[in-house]
């Protein structure tokens, strides 16, 4: 069958797909154009693609002969999924692979916003540290500090795992609590939001996006946090209402703020890069060589899986089928 790769991907991965399949795919490390993945989409049953990509309707509706789309990331609100299930055409990700690496990455954001280290690089390459002093560039020790947790599924358990190896103490919200058992066993406490936001030094979120979730963190979550506390985040941009965000560190209204993810992404809003109290990564949370070979691995198996009629490993509509059938 013909298959459209949106994203560069490792030699072996392509050689697995090339396989059984025909391929077309972008060999350029940027998103594949708009314009080029519309007009190539046509005749293609089986589509890898990227988080960067939209797969909405005007893409299901050029795709006639479509029958699987392989998402290579865990979050899937890139994809028009009723459009998709709508058409028969099955829909997967990757998830479970990238645990490890993006709580890494969080945990990166929260030593190195509370010890100001990306701040302190920057003055040390432009030639300003000429002395030591005792109250000189002081941070905030993160051993025994109080960490917040929105959204305790993998990656959130995972930060809560890393937690105990500083001595942290655990608040977690989750729309689902955890049975006590499963509470001690990763030495987390439930909270409500509220509480959680104003007693937590650092505010940690590992929850997907949906409607519920949009701007789960806007002004008013903002003023519930201590002027002392640091926001982080992981998971998807549009959780936070970046404008609020942007008021609140600029009014030092909390302490500092570490993000890998944003609202318009790539597009930061207007005024976030001239703040000394945020460090903006890009969108590094999975981006070690390990996981995103591990990704694009699953991603095929997926792939290759809906192509030969099968339900993928990680389907995300399998009502998809009975449209199929219909």
């Amino acid at each position: 069958m013909k298959v459209l790769i949106t994203g560069r991907l490792p030699e072996e991965i392509i050689t697995l797909i090339k396989k059984d399949h025909e391929i077309e795919i972008n060999k350029e490390d940027h998103p594949i154009d708009r314009q080029k993945m519309l007009d190539s989409i046509g005749d293609k049953q089986g589509l890898l693609c990227m988080i960067t990509d939209q797969i909405d309707k005007e893409l299901v509706d050029r795709a006639p002969h479509l029958k699987m789309v392989s998402n290579c990331a865990v979050g899937f609100n890139n994809i028009n999924i009723k459009a998709a299930t709508e058409r028969g055409i099955l829909v997967s990700n990757t998830p479970g692979v990238l645990t490890d690496a993006t709580a890494d990455i969080t945990f990166a954001l929260i030593l190195s916003i509370a010890r100001r280290v990306v701040e302190g690089d920057r003055r040390t390459r432009q030639g300003k540290f000429r002395f030591w002093a005792p109250l000189f560039f002081l941070g905030q020790e993160v051993t025994g500090k109080k960490l917040g947790i929105i959204g305790l599924g993998r990656i959130g358990r995972a930060v809560a795992r890393r937690a105990k190896g500083f001595d942290m103490k655990t608040l977690y919200y989750n729309p689902n609590r955890l049975d006590a058992a499963e509470e001690e066993a990763f030495e987390v406490q439930y909270a409500g939001i509220k509480r959680l936001l104003s007693e937590a030094d650092f505010v940690s979120l590992h929850v997907p996006l949906n409607d519920q979730t949009r701007h789960l963190i806007g002004q008013e979550e903002l003023e519930c946090m201590k002027p002392s506390a640091y926001l982080i985040n992981t998971s998807r941009g549009p959780v936070v209402d970046e404008s609020a965000l942007l008021n609140a560190l600029e009014e030092r209204k909390i302490a500092g703020a570490g993000l890998d993810v944003y609202e318009n992404e790539p597009i930061l809003t207007p005024g976030l890069t001239d703040l000394d109290n945020v460090i903006l990564l890009p969108h590094l949370g999975s981006a070690t060589m390990e996981t995103r070979t591990r990704m694009a691995q699953l991603a095929a198996v997926n792939l290759i899986a809906g192509l030969k009629g099968a339900v993928p490993p990680n389907c995300i509509n399998c009502d998809a089928i009975s449209y199929q059938l219909n």
